[in-house]
């Protein structure tokens, strides 16, 4: 295992999660390493997911804790949690992420936008900006949510199979905005069974049965 200088963005601490009489995680300690691309790979079923989800704040634990300091985070999941019926262009879904720097009350300024067509210029979805979203194919959804966490510039980005179902295409062009988010000093987080982006990997999370299995950078 090769030592990771960097110091810690997120810190898990004997982290458990339990739904009814199912331990989905169990005493799961884990330092994520700052500006690093951090995999976590497993079965179905091992718990990648939920572990994810309590990385981003979206789900509590039943037990420990995650420190993130003051660190802003973006949540990407496998599936857009919008209706395919809200009639919501591919424009402002992205611009959700921007909204996110700076809250509903105010106009989003000069800057925002710029980053709002730098991240739908970066997945190649600008020609989509006033397409309804549910109008999309699964691998453009996929493309113009990662658009909407890149807009968020957060600190720490959280993904969940980012390049699952897509063509080799909008796969690498995934792979390669995650890349450009390490290089902006992002910390990134994400469950994949991409070996492209466990290539890319800083750091390997192996999970089974909701247990850490190995924390290492791989073999390179």
């Amino acid at each position: 295992m090769e030592a990771m200088t960097s110091h810690p963005a997120l810190t898990t601490t004997g982290l458990s999660v339990a739904y009814d009489d199912v331990e989905a995680l169990s005493g799961v300690d884990l330092d994520v390493p700052a500006g690093r691309l951090t995999v976590i790979v497993g079965p179905n079923g091992a718990g990648k997911s939920t572990l994810l989800e309590v990385l981003a704040g979206a789900r509590t634990p039943s037990a420990g804790r995650v420190d993130t300091g003051a660190l802003s985070r973006a949540f990407v999941p496998q599936r857009a949690a919008v209706s395919e019926h809200l009639p919501i262009t591919v424009r402002e879904i992205v611009s959700v992420g921007a909204w996110g720097r700076v809250g509903t009350v105010r106009r989003l300024t000069p800057a925002l936008r710029d980053d709002i067509d730098a991240a739908m210029q970066q997945l190649d979805i600008a020609a989509l900006a006033y397409r309804p979203f549910g109008t999309l194919s699964g691998g453009q959804r996929q493309r113009a949510l990662l658009a909407q966490g890149l807009a968020r510039r957060a600190d720490v980005l959280l993904l969940d199979e980012p390049t699952t179902g897509l063509d080799a295409a909008s796969a690498d062009l995934n792979r390669r905005a995650i890349a450009a988010e390490i290089d902006r000093g992002a910390t990134v987080v994400c469950v994949s069974h991409d070996d492209g982006l466990i290539a890319q990997a800083d750091q390997l999370i192996a999970l089974a049965d909701g247990r850490v299995t190995r924390a290492s950078a791989p073999a390179r």
